[in-house]
């Protein structure tokens, strides 16, 4: 189809070549999903300080008096200590570790699509025990020196030169085996990580040091493929939360005891984002 001389403007010419490319024999059409930005901020430095802050160009106080607070929310809750771990201080011992949070939050949209703010270099370890001594977990407690119990630089966990904040929860004795406790210790975790998720929700968008797009597509008339990923959901100290508010939270999630253990899907690009909270 010629176009030349034709007296259409040069957007429908635009369009009529697209078309004609779209409808061309044998050209695969794609359909597109979800679209999803994520972009990276890295930390420098994690230092105690007068408040729990975060600025976009990297410095991080941490204010440890904050778990009095979060623990007065929490009557299951006996102690919470918050610590900074640098890299080099590894060699000490910890209680079993429940989870590896990574600080991100929406900026815009829900978990899976939009726009996703997350920080680098920083990570969140989750620890806890009751009065009693008892570690939360049903068997294989991950207790001892901190250097031995992380698989160092593998996808979910922090690499050795990364700065952790030790967020250790000690539960009143015997409710370690019960939903409520492990779940309280979580919720209050939560609470912590939503301070800096808060402020990171205001970072300026060009100042970021890494961003990634990631966008879904399909191909009509082709088969996808798709993965079955078998979840913790035994009750007591095992479970998962899905479909929370933030990348990886606690709030706003539901049980997947709650769900009947029911199989649900997930998009690409929300498993990416953080839409499933273990809490094994």
């Amino acid at each position: 189809m010629p176009i030349t001389g034709s007296r259409t403007g040069k957007s429908q010419i635009y369009r009529e070549i697209f078309c004609i490319s779209c409808n061309r024999k044998g050209t695969k059409r794609m359909e597109t999903g979800s679209r999803l930005t994520v972009r990276a901020y890295h930390v420098y430095s994690v230092e105690y300080g007068e408040e729990n802050r975060i600025d976009v160009d990297g410095h991080m106080t941490v204010q440890p008096g904050i778990a009095d607070s979060i623990k007065a929310g929490e009557p299951l809750i006996s102690d919470i200590k918050i610590r900074i771990i640098q890299p080099d201080e590894h060699q000490q011992h910890t209680n079993t570790v429940m989870d590896v949070i990574p600080l991100s939050t929406k900026v815009l949209g829900r978990v899976g699509e939009g726009v996703t703010h997350t920080l680098t270099g920083v990570y969140v370890i989750l620890t806890g025990v009751d009065e009693g001594g008892r570690q939360v977990c049903n068997f294989g407690a991950s207790d001892g020196i901190l250097k031995d119990k992380i698989a160092w630089g593998r996808p979910g966990t922090p690499l050795e030169s990364d700065i952790l904040i030790s967020f250790d929860v000690v539960l009143k004795e015997g409710t370690w085996a019960d939903r409520p406790g492990p779940e309280a210790i979580h919720r209050a975790c939560d609470a912590f990580c939503q301070i800096f998720r808060s402020q990171m929700k205001k970072f300026n968008g060009y100042k970021c040091t890494e961003k990634h797009v990631f966008q879904e597509t399909y191909e009509p008339g082709r088969k996808d493929v798709v993965i079955v990923k078998e979840v913790s959901g035994q009750g007591a100290v095992y479970d998962t939360r899905l479909f929370g508010h933030e990348p990886g939270g606690y709030e706003g999630g539901r049980s997947v005891i709650d769900m009947g253990w029911m199989p649900v899907i997930v998009t690409p690009n929300e498993f990416r984002d953080g839409i499933m909270h273990a809490m094994d």
